[in-house]
Order: structure tokens, then sequence, then C-alpha cells
């Protein structure tokens, strides 16, 4: 009898604490911008031609993690970004090398050839990389949407 009760007070504690505590939360995957190396985006451009743009920043940029935060985080960003883009997050001052169109480089002499002077810099290329266009500085959300359109619709000049 003793055991019968202390079965049943024990399975009524268990209800009783499980009631108090919440289920799981289901967690949402994240969408946001499909970031890639620079070597990924030149074998994705071989089967499936489309522009680049890169992101070069800074750790200690400022600038650059509010445009992470904001910028890169807008759902029409994300989306434009994605559908027309492939996207290369680049970290400037990094000690790593890479090949680039059958050149070996290192992250800042890869930044000092694609002439970047500041952070953040979107660096915008053509399909076969053939041509670049840094633009400097921290851009809101609209005015960035505007110039990826822009940059989507014409060749990026000089190189």
């Amino acid at each position: 009898m003793n055991k019968l009760m202390l079965s049943v007070l024990s399975l009524g504690l268990l209800f009783l604490v499980s009631s108090f505590t919440e289920p799981p939360k289901e967690s949402k995957p994240t969408k946001g911008i499909n970031w890639v190396t620079i070597e990924e985006a030149q074998e994705l451009s071989k089967e499936n031609p489309k522009k680049v743009i890169m992101d070069v920043y800074t750790d200690w940029c400022g600038w650059c993690k509010k445009m992470d935060k904001t910028t890169f985080a807008d759902e029409k960003v994300v989306e434009y970004v994605n559908e027309n883009f492939y996207a290369v997050k680049f970290d400037a001052e990094a000690n790593k090398s890479f090949a680039f169109k059958g050149q070996e480089f290192t992250n800042p002499q890869f930044t000092k050839a694609l002439r970047v002077s500041g952070y953040p810099t979107v660096v915008f290329f053509a399909e076969d990389f053939s041509k670049f266009q840094p633009v400097s500085g921290y851009r809101q959300a609209d005015e960035f949407l505007k110039m990826l359109e822009s940059f989507n619709q014409a060749e990026p000049a000089g190189k």
C-alpha cells in the first residue's frame, strides 16, 4: 500500500513539475545572406555565372558590424543578394592565402589589389571577375538595395 501511495504521489509530482516547464521552442532557421569564400564564388561562377559582391571588412570596424546587423540583415537585401549574386565575406586583415584567377594572394595583398582604402567596402565583380568596382562606406538597406540593382543591370566600370 505504501509503495502504491508513493508511486501515485511521485507521478502526481512529476505531472505538476512538467506542467510548469515550457516545452522547448522550435528554433526558426535564420534566413540570411548565403556567404561563400572567394574560391567558392569562382567555382560557382563557372557552372552558373552570376555577379559577385564582396564585403571587405575588419574585426575592429564598427561600421562593418553595424552593416552586418542592419543592411546585410534586411529582408529585401538578403533576398535580392541571394537571388542575383554570389556574396563573399572577406576579412581584409586575416592571415590567409588563396588562389584568385590562378594567382596566389594573402588577404591583405588582395585588399590592396582591389584598391580598398577604408572599411566597410563592398567590391562588385563581373560574372567572370574581369572587372571590379569597390564602393567604400556604410550604406543603409534602401540605399544599398538601389546600388545592388544598379550594378546588377550594368557591368561594373573599370579594372
